[in-house]
């Protein structure tokens, strides 16, 4: 097992279900410090049920979550939520509320009994608006906003808690291409700060082989392959996890790893 500080989360012999179902046994994951890690894989593969053990929203039937060396759910809640936060599949916003009134919400975290609401707080919630660009929005109404518009607002809710591990749970499903990039570029932008872990889950290939900078395949409640995209991404591996017939090129834009489908099933 590798020292947390080169992989500040990991998963080590985590057995995952639901109430009763066992989507994953003896898993181990580890997130490389400072990475932009995208986890693929098909439907109901365990890509989405890792991410709630790594977020301490799941506890593991056997194994650990290992967040900075220490077992995740023998850490107290608030300062699990200092170090780590997550953007959920869905999100609802109460009725009415306030661009940046939902932003403030991130702050919660850093609120304690001797310690309340400050300049620090506002400085905070500034610094997430300008991060992803809504600045001027934040008088608006969540419910008045595009869809893109609103994830940009859920985003900058995990990043007002300033923490330095970042969970994000399909976060360009239901966007058209334009924000799905906006969306994408963005986390690109803080992995690239240095001063952010970022943890996606994605499906569309080509958009986590471009954003990458380390991939985890799953299939199964397994993981199959681990690794920079460049170096594990072939048309074995994708025959193997998605049943297809493809061929793997270089990204025109990029060169990374780009899959053309081809007609019929593997």
């Amino acid at each position: 097992m590798s020292t947390f500080q080169d992989t500040p989360l990991e998963a080590v012999d985590a057995t995952l279900g639901y109430e009763g179902h066992r989507v994953s046994e003896g898993l181990d994951v580890a997130i490389p410090d400072r990475s932009l890690t995208v986890i693929i894989g098909p439907n109901a593969c365990g890509k989405s049920t890792l991410l709630r053990a790594l977020a301490r929203l799941l506890r593991p039937e056997g194994g650990q979550i290992i967040l900075d060396g220490k077992d995740i759910f023998e850490q107290p809640s608030k300062e699990v939520a200092r170090r780590l936060g997550l953007l959920p599949q869905s999100s609802m916003s109460p009725e009415g509320i306030t661009v940046r009134d939902l932003v403030s919400r991130g702050r919660f975290p850093h609120q304690r009994m001797l310690r309340q609401w400050s300049a620090e707080d506002d400085e905070a919630i500034d610094r997430a608006l300008a991060a992803t660009r809504i600045t001027e929005l934040a008088s608006r109404k969540v419910e008045d906003l595009s869809g893109g518009q609103r994830q940009r607002v859920w985003i900058s809710l995990v990043l007002a808690q300033e923490t330095p591990l970042l969970l994000l749970d399909e976060p360009t499903t239901f966007l058209d291409i334009s924000h799905q990039l906006d969306v994408l570029n963005l986390c690109r932008r803080l992995h690239a700060s240095g001063e952010y872990t970022l943890v996606a889950v994605l499906h569309d290939l080509n958009l986590a082989f471009r954003y990458a900078s380390h991939l985890i395949v799953m299939k199964a409640g397994r993981v199959l392959a681990a690794g920079d995209p460049a170096e594990i991404v072939t048309a074995e591996l994708i025959r193997e996890v998605y049943d297809i017939e493809c061929v793997i090129q270089p990204d025109p834009v990029t060169g990374r790893p780009m899959v053309i489908p081809l007609d019929g099933q593997a």
